[in-house]
């Protein structure tokens, strides 16, 4: 495999994984009966958005460098803030005693 195609395979996984977030989202949320976020969604978007951020440095895509680069903060934020609670099995965040 050469260089171009391993920068491809790692775009084309990044956003697989972007894509597999929302795939997640719906069915869980199914499976909820109402709208709900569970914390895989945003694993999913920190692997996918620091690929797809690798992917735009590696074509040095200023558009997309910024994108990939905030979506990343505000993914990262999310799983601090999730580290901070516990998710009740009904997929309730509460806060730690």
């Amino acid at each position: 495999m050469g260089r171009e195609s391993l920068w491809l395979a790692v775009g084309f996984i990044g956003q697989l994984a972007f894509t597999g977030r929302f795939v997640l989202q719906w069915l869980y949320s199914e499976y909820k009966k109402r709208s709900v976020i569970p914390v895989g969604f945003w694993y999913l978007s920190i692997i996918g958005s620091a690929l797809l951020l690798a992917y735009a440095i590696y074509r040095q895509d200023p558009v997309f460098i910024v994108g990939q680069s905030f979506g990343f903060i505000v993914y990262l934020r999310n799983l601090q803030l999730i580290a901070k609670f516990k998710e009740q099995p009904d997929g309730v965040v509460e806060q730690k005693d």
